[in-house]
């Protein structure tokens, strides 16, 4: 999937907005490709998969385009 970077919090999270859909995804540092989340930037295009966990869905395996 295809989204960008919406809000990034000094605490290692952020949320995607993905394309046709209401609701903004949660990611964590920890679930980032081939970027440090310090590299990242409010407004950049991101790919992604979702996964699950114990708080609902959330994006993995994020990498910036």
């Amino acid at each position: 999937m295809i989204g960008t970077i919406k809000t990034l919090t000094d605490r290692g999270f952020g949320f995607i907005a993905r394309e046709g859909e209401a609701k903004d995804l949660f990611f964590h540092s920890k679930d980032l490709v081939g970027v440090t989340f310090d590299e990242l930037r409010v407004g950049d295009s991101v790919s992604f998969e979702i996964g699950e966990s114990d708080k609902g869905p959330n994006a993995v395996q994020v990498t910036r385009q």
